[in-house]
């Protein structure tokens, strides 16, 4: 006869462990080794049966589902007779539950080897009994996870026309060669991001965006989604691809001509010509009309002399420079004749194909980092480094025949802002994969919140805190903004692959706004994920903590968010002003008379106290609220800039003290714009289902926004009390019913298993 628990009641003694083990779902390898020990040491087993235990723990083969019910329901039943105190007690109820099969007094012996076990696996058995199940129900504690949605048809709908691509790439790195670590040693973590980037490159993804006669196939959407979806794997890997095929080849791409082309494109591509990006320097990060490194052009010669004048104008943190790079897109002033002619971009060799430095070249390692220890970041400096003249990247602006200077383009300023336009996809892919590992957290914190058991009823089974309202509010706006996030950024990587010359202006500003929006977004939604996990949280494997310190320099480079943000209001007040000047007398009037009239049918006091549940859900509500926030603000700011100059203040004093205001210009705009892409996306949505799921994110997205401006919007006299009360209300009801949907939702966003983590990958699964 088969062993098992029903016919071999002495092994029930054991049961209560072996489940709290899989139930608890969080016991370390190492502790379910303590259990294999205790039960290979007990005399009273046979082999026979200390074989069928260890099965039962075998952490690599967890039980089924089923299986788990089946011990579930002994216990449930020994629960209703008996009142043990104890697992040990407990094990002993099972076992007799149906009849008196063991006396409990043969076993009294092992009682102190059982509670040596328990305090081994980190076990406090009155705790635990504490938990396991009983009759009391509660709305709490029914609450659970349910698939109301089909998961890959929202999946698709997130990855939308790149879906094949995404797929693609998603089971590259979900394969074994791109499994991840946590290396400390910087050599070895360098030169393995070095291998994926080259496995990557000879799939042909690295040249992705550059023309197909050059070994591309001129998809730059492609490259952003590969970008993307990259994100969900090691950060390094991300910024090193970038650095070597966004940056460095882009720039060629972007700013040089046929020539550059056929010279470097399919080498770039193949990675068979490793570059850099050399743009910042030491006391010029965001400001790059400020730059100091020349390039002196040699007429008699037909060269340029690369020089960094100062030691504060050596380019630092260039991806790419301390190890592997062997030429720099090098941006520094052009100087004919003693007169400068603003930035320029030059291809400048670094090293030779032994890695050695070039004469005049001097670089140096950053180190460590706080993270993207992956990325080979150096400080270059230049003396008297001479290059060929086809070395300029001569798209807007060369050197003639004749030694002079020759534009397209006339004004300076214009030429400048044009040129570095061509490099706004570098501010469309760092937000994207900011979003990536946004996401990647959510799935983390949101999967092993669903499954992690503390607290509950009195005598009542723990409850997963995923079903606490207080930890539903730490985690499902931001669910909900990384639905509306992505959806945005969509549309920002259509504007821009679909772009006119007249959209430029919109695009960079959308560019730098979502850019910085969604990296301070990654910035605190990860640190809530990092919380909400706990300890587990802390674990380096678990990976939220290599997400945040990657994470961090986002919002840093590819312009200072705060800096992008003063970008994106200048442009607002710019747009304000150009509306007015092509405005007459009457159309003015017009536009004042209707503003006062959407003014009194906003603020009467039926709209500002309306807490009825269909108008805070009204999508005209939101948007209405929304462009009300954004106009005001922009409005007040341009009538303040104006009093401050009139009162005698300097234009950049009084930007100076503008900066706080011109910050919330910037986020009142990108919310505006979040909302209407999210609120389109689902106008589009035929599915019915998909619909409603996608309809409640975004009613808690919008709500919750309006929550966090509360207070503005109270000062304003725009909301009173009782109507901002209910929208906190709301909101915490939204969480409540997205709760039930939130494991669903991180499932399709299909991050590889390989890249979550093993507070979530380790879950117990349904036997196939």
């Amino acid at each position: 006869m088969d062993i098992t628990f029903i016919n071999d009641p002495k092994l029930c003694l054991l049961l209560p462990y072996i489940y709290v083990a899989w139930e608890d779902d969080i016991m370390t390898k190492k502790e379910f080794g303590t259990l294999h020990s205790f039960i290979s040491g007990q005399e009273w087993l046979t082999k026979a049966e200390k074989d069928f235990l260890k099965q039962k723990i075998d952490y690599d083969s967890p039980p089924s589902r089923t299986e788990m019910s089946q011990w579930k329901e002994m216990i449930n039943r020994a629960l209703t007779t008996k009142s043990p105190k104890t697992l040990f007690e407990l094990g002993f109820s099972v076992a007799n539950t149906e009849r008196d099969a063991i006396d409990e007094a043969d076993y009294l012996s092992a009682v102190p080897e059982f509670a040596a076990m328990e305090a081994s696996m980190g076990i406090m058995g009155t705790q635990v009994m504490a938990g396991l199940p009983n009759d009391r129900d509660t709305i709490t504690t029914r609450y659970s996870t349910v698939e109301s949605f089909n998961i890959s048809e929202m999946a698709a709908l997130l990855d939308g026309e790149q879906g094949p691509l995404i797929n693609s790439v998603r089971e590259i790195i979900g394969s074994k060669e791109f499994e991840l670590g946590t290396t400390t040693d910087t050599a070895a973590y360098r030169e393995l991001v070095m291998h994926w980037c080259r496995l990557l490159a000879e799939k042909g993804l690295g040249a992705y965006a550059y023309p197909t006669g050059h070994g591309g196939r001129n998809d730059i959407e492609g490259y952003f989604a590969i970008m993307e979806t990259l994100s969900y794997h090691d950060l390094s890997l991300v910024i090193k691809f970038g650095v070597q095929f966004g940056l460095w080849g882009m720039s060629i791409l972007s700013l040089g001509t046929e020539k550059h082309y056929r010279k470097y494109l399919k080498q770039v591509g193949t990675l068979e010509l490793p570059g850099c990006f050399a743009m910042t320097e030491t006391h010029h990060g965001s400001n790059v009309k400020g730059i100091e490194t020349t390039a002196t052009y040699n007429h008699a010669g037909r060269t340029f002399t690369i020089c960094t004048p100062t030691p504060f104008a050596r380019k630092e943190y260039i991806g790419n420079a301390a190890v592997h790079g062997e030429m720099a897109t090098v941006f520094a002033k052009l100087i004919i004749d003693g007169h400068d002619y603003g930035v320029n971009a030059f291809i400048v060799p670094i090293r030779d194909k032994n890695k050695n430095t070039l004469p005049g070249i001097t670089i140096e390692d950053c180190g460590r980092k706080m993270g993207l220890n992956g990325v080979d970041n150096g400080i270059i400096s230049f003396t008297n480094v001479v290059i060929p003249y086809e070395n300029m990247l001569d798209r807007f602006a060369n050197v003639n025949e004749q030694g002079e200077f020759e534009s397209p383009i006339p004004s300076d300023n214009r030429r400048f802002f044009t040129m570095l336009g061509t490099l706004v996809g570098g501010r469309i892919g760092i937000p994207q994969s900011a979003l990536s590992a946004a996401k990647t957290g959510l799935a983390i914190a949101i999967q092993y919140g669903d499954k992690r058991r503390q607290f509950g009823p009195e005598n009542g089974r723990e409850v997963p805190v995923l079903n606490y309202r207080m930890h539903q509010l730490r985690l499902m706006p931001y669910l909900a903004k990384a639905y509306a996030l992505h959806f945005g950024l969509q549309y920002l990587t259509k504007r821009f692959v679909n772009r006119k010359e007249d959209d430029m202006q919109e695009i960079e500003a959308l560019a730098a706004g979502m850019k910085a929006y969604t990296t301070w977004n990654t910035r605190n939604t990860l640190q809530e994920c990092r919380e909400a996990c706990g300890g587990k949280g802390y674990i380096t494997e678990n990976r939220i903590d290599s997400l945040k310190n990657d994470t961090e320099i986002y919002t840093t480079f590819e312009g200072d968010n705060t800096v992008l943000m003063q970008l994106v209001a200048k442009y607002c007040l710019k747009e304000a002003r150009k509306e007015f000047g092509e405005m007459n007398v009457s159309t003015v009037l017009s536009y004042f008379l209707e503003k006062a009239k959407t003014g009194i049918t906003e603020k009467n006091p039926f709209a500002t106290r309306n807490t009825d549940e269909a108008h805070l859900k009204d999508p005209q509500f939101h948007q209405q609220a929304f462009q009300y926030r954004e106009k005001e603000l922009t409005a007040s700011a341009a009538r303040r800039f104006k009093k401050l100059v009139d009162n005698g203040l300097d234009a950049f004093d009084a930007a100076n003290v503008m900066h706080p205001h011109m910050l919330q210009v910037a986020y009142a705009y990108l919310d505006r714009v979040f909302l209407e892409q999210f609120a389109e996306k689902i106008s589009t949505c035929e599915n019915k289902i998909l619909h409603e799921v996608l309809t409640r994110l975004y009613n808690l997205f919008a709500l919750h926004r309006l929550e966090e401006n509360k207070g503005w919007y109270l000062e304003q006299g725009y909301m009173e009390g009782p109507k901002t009360k209910a929208i906190q209300k709301m909101v915490s009801q939204l969480c409540w019913e997205i709760r039930q949907d939130a494991v669903p939702l991180t499932h399709a966003f299909h991050i590889p298993k390989n890249c979550l983590a093993p507070i979530v990958t380790t879950r117990i699964e349904e036997a196939s």
